[in-house]
């Protein structure tokens, strides 16, 4: 290959592999920084730094309020940095403070009130819950949605679906009492009852039948070849039996579904973290910045939408890992300002400071965790 093919796939390869992982990332960051931002100047507490990224600045400015808003070298995540803050983690640097005029110290973070401070530090997670549910209303609002009659076209033999005596042509109506009106109704409610048995409420030839079922958790692969696994009863819809079709949505049904789609996202991520502290699910599914690179690459190949739709579901991921009660992510942050509450008086430096140095080595373990799983992946 000459220099010219050379550069040519260098530049293909980055294209497709790095440009969707750093669109998607840097998005995700953006609005969780921003949640942070705009809930502390509203506070009245100063913003020295925002910052897309960590380590050496690539480019930045100054706005007319003091702060340096900037673009780092090292793409894996972003901070704001409040006056009287001693780092980007929001540790907080007591001997600045101590220093500080009254005046200075009405716009430091540690002087706030802990309302104040607890607002800015959870407007993060949050607002990453607010990008998803944006991103999965506009395009439900600008392309529609594909739905379903929830009706069997084939009943997979040796399922748990043929073991309860579920047959094609049966109308689910029912599960657990609650309505099923789509075929993606019942996906998602079979999604997070791997083990757990449902019971069924079906219409068979026009009669209503109770069945009880109890979904078993499958390896499936994906049009890309990566693994997963996910709870299943083993029931196929077809286009004749379900009649699947487009529907177009107002704002506010858009707006519905999105907050359905985030709603459903974060009890999924909930039940998974849940399933790997009680060994019911495998952490090897834990991935990192590299297996973000590779869905990120491989969901572009399918369209922006889908690009956005991955956006929005490691935003949810992204918000709930921030609300873990670990010191240095804001949940430990959080997990502080509940005990100076409830104390009426901050916990000690000491005390702090430990908890920072721990929280530290806990994420720090996390990372490395996950950046094995990407290499082992990759093998």
């Amino acid at each position: 290959m000459d220099i010219a093919g050379w550069l040519g796939a260098l530049w293909d390869t980055t294209l497709i592999k790095v440009v969707p992982f750093l669109f998607v990332l840097t998005v995700i960051v953006f609005f969780h920084e921003l949640g942070h931002y705009l809930v502390g100047r509203l506070s009245g507490i100063r913003v020295d730094a925002f910052s897309v990224g960590f380590g050496p600045e690539l480019v930045g400015f100054n706005d007319r309020n003091g702060t340096r808003w900037k673009l780092s070298a090292i793409p894996l995540g972003g901070y704001v940095k409040f006056w009287g803050d001693e780092n980007a983690a929001s540790v907080p640097d007591a001997s600045a403070v101590a220093r500080m005029s009254p005046e200075e110290r009405q716009g430091a973070f540690p002087a706030a009130s802990v309302g104040r401070r607890a607002a800015t530090v959870a407007a993060g997670p949050i607002a990453n819950f607010i990008l998803a549910i944006a991103i999965f209303a506009g395009t439900a609002y600008a392309s529609g949605i594909v739905i379903g009659d929830p009706v069997v076209a084939e009943v997979r033999g040796g399922s748990p679906a043929q073991a309860a005596g579920l047959a094609p042509g049966d109308r689910i109506l029912a599960a657990d009492g609650n309505a099923i009106n789509t075929f993606a109704d019942l996906q998602r409610y079979v999604a997070s009852r791997a083990g757990v048995p449902i019971a069924l409420e079906v219409e068979r030839s026009g009669a209503r039948t109770p069945i009880t079922v109890t979904p078993r958790e499958e390896t499936q692969t994906d049009n890309f070849g990566n693994e997963f696994k996910v709870p299943v009863i083993g029931i196929v819809a077809s286009n004749e039996s379900a009649s699947f079709r487009t529907v177009d949505l107002g704002v506010w049904d858009a707006l519905e579904y999105g907050v359905s789609q985030t709603w459903f996202v974060t009890e999924r991520t909930v039940a998974f973290i849940g399933g790997i502290f009680g060994g019911s699910q495998d952490s090897e599914q834990i991935g990192g910045p590299i297996r973000i690179a590779q869905m990120s690459s491989q969901v572009a190949t399918l369209g922006f939408a889908p690009l956005l739709n991955l956006a929005a579901l490691l935003s949810v991921s992204i918000g709930l890992l921030n609300l873990l009660p670990i010191p240095m992510l804001d949940g430990g942050h959080l997990m502080f300002y509940a005990a100076e509450a409830v104390r009426g008086r901050p916990l000690s430096e000491r005390v702090q400071d430990v908890g920072f140095r721990i929280g530290l080595a806990l994420v720090m373990l996390l990372m490395v965790f996950a950046f094995w799983n990407d290499l082992t992946s990759l093998t």
